[in-house]
């Protein structure tokens, strides 16, 4: 999923190039526009490899973090990087009253408002808005959210500190944050499997299902691996002013699920 700066050009006129993922992607100066550009450019074939290089987990992870957000009847929901909005509808099908989907990638709100009235019931949908904006300066007033969540985005945001902070002004007292994001497995043999699959599988079959020029699939591995770890994680969202932080590992650790409250 996709957050960053609004600010940046619709297409970068450079993809990540092996010279760029040489070094770490999250120092990029043109992070932001490289970042909006690779998920324009396989937006369309998103979902799809979504499923396939998950194993079909990935909605999994997301009904996951629907069930810990614990929506009751009638809170407002903003889903930050939502994407193609696989997590927006999972939010929209509870008993939440409205339910926003906010990403900076034009392409991918396209898709999401395609699926929209195919993937959920009238009902459902009339709760859902999508919106183009950035999780580091959400359109937002402060207090307005019962429930924010981000799912395989708060590593595409150039300061995930800001955008943490920004998640926390928008949410009520009482609010929830969710994070989703994936991890590097530390049982030696599944990490040992990871490593290959993202490494060196998963980049060749999905630039391949996706005709992707940008690099996307190459950034991907990098960006995990040079992402903060799960303490670092738990701290950032302290900071920020979340308690009872919580990470539980899923799928062997492959994804991890971060969870804050708004005292």
């Amino acid at each position: 999923m996709t957050a960053s700066h609004p600010s940046s050009p619709a297409v970068p006129t450079t993809s990540w190039s092996d010279a760029d993922l040489a070094r770490n992607p999250h120092q990029h100066e043109q992070k932001a526009a490289k970042v909006r550009g690779m998920f324009s450019a396989i937006a369309g074939s998103y979902d799809l490899n979504n499923r396939v290089h998950s194993l079909w987990r990935d909605q999994a992870w997301r009904r996951y973090a629907v069930r810990v957000a614990g929506v009751k009847p009638g809170e407002h929901v903003l889903d930050c990087a939502c994407g193609t909005g696989d997590l927006t509808e999972a939010f929209a099908r509870t008993g939440a009253a409205k339910v926003t989907g906010l990403d900076f990638t034009a392409a991918m709100l396209d898709v999401a408002r395609q699926k929209q009235p195919k993937n959920l019931s009238p009902a459902d949908a009339a709760k859902v808005t999508y919106i183009e904006g950035d999780a580091m300066a959400l359109p937002f007033a402060d207090q307005s959210f019962d429930v924010v969540s981000i799912a395989f985005g708060i590593r595409n945001v150039s300061q995930p500190a800001k955008a943490l902070a920004e998640f926390r002004r928008v949410l009520r007292p009482g609010g929830r944050l969710i994070v989703l994001e994936f991890d590097q497995p530390q049982w030696f043999p599944m990490k040992q499997f990871n490593d290959f699959y993202c490494g060196w599988i998963m980049p060749r079959t999905a630039t391949l299902i996706a005709g992707d020029t940008s690099g996307a699939y190459k950034y991907l591995p990098k960006s995990v691996g040079t992402f903060m770890t799960r303490q670092q994680m738990r701290d950032a969202m302290a900071a920020a002013g979340f308690r009872d932080v919580s990470a539980k590992a899923l799928t062997m650790g492959i994804c991890v699920c971060y969870r804050g409250v708004v005292g």
